[in-house]
């Protein structure tokens, strides 16, 4: 029975690292429609979003299958539980990747409002803190999980300056930029919201590893 349960745990990690992976791709594409103002590949992105949403569905209810029949106990059930976290924090991640070809396609056939600087930059932080939340995962390395809950600052600012400068600098001058302007900020609105998803992968990550709640309680990294 213990290695049948093994087994099934084994088989459930490997389900979430397959929705890290696609989650991570999800991004990635959206990203580069966006730099190459690619109709076709933002399009690409948002039909992909019913395969990731059905292995959520096959995730979930495996780990409450599996809590049901095993009941299992300490780092077993932390595991499960925080995949379901993990699995449901990806799928958002993945709705995010839909929302930022969704505002891409609002955006390729109107004239480029600005060369893409800092959205690209923000890109990458998003991208790297999903792609080290989930190698803390597999690795449960905590030191690399608290490296992304603090990354999140750097999001946070980096958002900012896009908004700033694209309410500041355009729309408050000349209001006819806004239909160019607004998909803009919500791209960067959808990328910093990534790196909050992957922030909770992380925090998860860590209470799964150690028993250590840091949600809502960031200077707990520092002890």
């Amino acid at each position: 029975m213990e290695r049948h349960f093994d087994e099934e745990l084994k088989t459930l990690y490997e389900d979430i690292l397959k929705m890290g992976v696609m989650a991570q791709e999800a991004i990635y594409k959206s990203i580069e429609a966006l730099k190459n103002r690619d109709k076709m590949g933002a399009k690409e992105v948002i039909d992909s979003d019913d395969k990731i949403d059905r292995l959520e569905l096959v995730i979930d209810e495996k780990c409450i299958d599996l809590i049901a029949r095993h009941q299992p106990m300490a780092g077993d059930l932390r595991f499960i539980t925080t995949g379901m976290k993990i699995n449901a924090e990806l799928e958002r991640i993945a709705d995010l990747a839909v929302d930022i070809s969704q505002r891409i396609l609002e955006l390729v056939d109107k004239p480029i409002l600005k060369p893409l600087i800092d959205i690209p930059k923000l890109s990458v932080i998003a991208q790297d803190m999903v792609r080290d939340a989930i190698d803390a995962f597999v690795k449960k390395d905590v030191a690399l999980a608290n490296k992304v809950v603090l990354s999140d600052s750097d999001a946070d600012k980096l958002r900012n300056l896009v908004q700033d400068e694209l309410i500041n600098d355009y729309m408050a001058k000349e209001p006819s930029t806004a239909p160019r302007a607004v998909p803009l900020l919500l791209i960067a609105r959808h990328l910093e919201r990534i790196c909050d998803h992957a922030t909770n992968i992380a925090e998860d990550i860590i209470y799964m590893v150690e028993g250590k709640v840091i949600k809502h309680h960031p200077e707990e990294l520092k002890k």
